[in-house]
C-alpha cells in the first residue's frame, strides 16, 4: 500500500514533459516506461530529466514488460479513446489529461469501458487542486446555501499552433476547467446553459476567443461564465477570480492565494492561504495515487462525474453555435444513442445498454432516453 506505484506515461510532447517532471519528483509513483511514436521525443525528454526507463510505441506491451499497473496519458485528444481503451482493457488503471475525449458520445464509451474492466479510470482536472479553493469551498458552505456563482477568466495567451485555428478555443480547451470548479463549489448537477460566444476584432484567433454562459444547476443555482483569451491588461490569474454568494454574504477568490468573505453587514475577513503540498497536477497524482491504492474514488476527475463536465463544454458550444438553451440531460442522452450507433465491443455495448439513459444513470433526474 505504501510502495511507489509503477505507471508508463504515453506522450512526452511538451505537456508531456511537465507529467514527466511531476511524476519523477512524486515519492509515490515510479516512472517505468515512456511511450511515443517518436521515440527521439521521449528519449530527449528523459535525458533532461535523468531519467534511463525504456521507450516503446504500444502501451499494453510495455506495461506487461515493466510491470506498471498504470498509465499516465498525455496524448492529444483526438487519441485519448484507443489509447484509454487499451489500457483499460489490459487491465491498467489510467489517468487522462482533459478532456478525456474530444465529444461526449466517446466519453460515454469510455464510461463503459471503465465499468467493464472494473479499473479506474480518472480526469486530471488539475485547478481543482489548490489550498485556497479549498478554503473558498468551505467558507462558501457556511453562506447560508449558494445560490449565486460567478467567474472571470481574462488572459492574452500567444500560443501559435492548433489552439489558434479552433473553432471555439476558450470554451473547449479552457472554459472546461472553471465548468469542473463550479460544479466542485456547487456540489449539484448542471441542468442547462444559455451561451453566447465571439471573436473581438483584435483577435489573433481564427475561432471565437470570448463567451460567456449562464449554467443553471440542480436546485436552482446559477453560475454565470465570463471570459475571453484576447484580453490584455488586469488579466486575472489562470484560475480566473470568483465570487460565490449566499444568503447569509459573499465570498470570493482572486485565483492565487487570497480567499475574502463578508458576512451580513460584518467586516470582511481576508485569508491569505498558503500552497497546499500537492497542487495542479501535482494534486491530481496524488489523488490517483491514493484512488488505486485504497480501490476507493479519487475527490474529483473520475470518469462518470466528470463526464458532466465535458457535458457543460458541449453544451456551452451548442448554445453558442445555436442561440438557443440547451439541457444537458437531452445532450446525453442524444450522445449516447450516438454512441450505441458506433462498431463497439459486445460487452461495452451491453454495459451502455443497461443504463436506460445516461442521464438518468450519471444521476441527472430528467432523461429523454427512449428504449434502446
Amino acid at each position: 500500500m505504501t510502495a511507489p506505484l509503477p505507471v508508463i506515461q504515453v506522450g512526452a510532447g511538451a505537456m508531456g514533459r511537465a507529467w514527466l517532471d511531476a511524476i519523477t519528483r512524486s515519492p509515490d509513483v515510479e516512472l517505468v516506461g515512456v511511450v511515443e511514436l517518436d521515440a527521439a521525443i521521449a528519449e530527449s525528454a528523459l535525458a533532461e530529466l535523468g531519467q534511463d526507463v525504456p521507450v516503446g510505441t504500444d502501451a499494453a506491451e510495455l506495461a506487461e514488460r515493466t510491470g506498471a499497473r498504470a498509465v499516465v496519458d498525455v496524448t492529444v485528444p483526438g487519441a485519448h479513446l484507443p489509447v484509454n481503451l487499451g489500457a483499460l482493457r489490459a487491465g491498467l488503471a489510467v489517468l487522462c489529461e482533459k478532456p478525456v475525449t474530444p465529444t461526449v458520445r466517446d466519453a460515454l464509451v469510455l464510461t463503459a469501458a471503465a465499468e467493464v474492466s472494473g479499473k479506474l479510470l480518472m480526469v486530471s482536472q488539475s485547478r481543482r487542486y489548490y489550498a485556497a479553493l479549498a478554503t473558498l469551498r468551505q467558507r462558501a458552505a457556511g453562506l447560508g446555501g449558494v445560490e449565486f456563482l460567478s467567474t472571470e477568466f481574462m488572459k492574452a495567451p500567444h500560443f501559435g499552433g492548433f489552439r489558434e485555428e479552433m473553432d471555439h478555443p476558450l470554451l473547449v480547451d479552457m472554459a472546461i476547467h472553471a465548468f469542473d470548479v463550479a460544479r466542485y463549489l456547487l456540489g449539484s448537477a448542471p441542468v442547462s446553459v444559455t451561451c453566447q460566444s465571439f471573436n473581438p476584432s483584435w483577435s489573433w484567433f481564427r475561432g471565437d476567443a470570448a463567451a460567456s454562459a449562464l449554467f443553471e444547476f440542480a436546485g436552482g443555482a446559477r453560475f454565470q461564465y465570463t471570459g475571453s483569451w484576447v484580453a490584455p491588461g488586469l488579466e486575472t490569474s489562470w484560475n480566473g477570480s470568483w465570487r460565490v454568494g449566499g444568503a447569509e454574504g459573499t465570498a470570493s477568490w482572486d485565483g492565487e492565494a487570497e480567499v475574502v468573505v463578508q458576512t451580513g453587514s460584518g467586516d470582511a475577513e481576508r485569508l491569505v492561504v498558503p500552497p497546499g503540498p500537492a497542487e495542479s497536477i501535482d494534486g491530481s497524482l496524488a489523488d490517483f495515487v491514493q484512488a488505486v491504492r485504497t480501490g476507493g474514488t479519487p475527490t474529483s476527475g473520475e470518469i462518470h462525474e466528470n463526464v458532466l463536465t465535458l457535458a457543460m463544454v458541449e453544451a456551452a458550444v451548442r448554445s453558442a453555435s445555436s442561440g438557443e438553451r440547451v439541457e444537458i440531460a437531452r445532450l446525453l442522452d442524444e450522445a449516447w444513442h450516438e454512441a450505441l450507433q458506433r462498431d463497439l465491443a459486445p460487452d461495452h455495448r451491453a454495459a451502455m445498454t443497461s443504463w436506460g439513459s445516461a442521464a438518468a444513470h450519471l444521476g441527472l433526474r430528467d432523461s429523454t432516453a427512449t428504449t434502446v
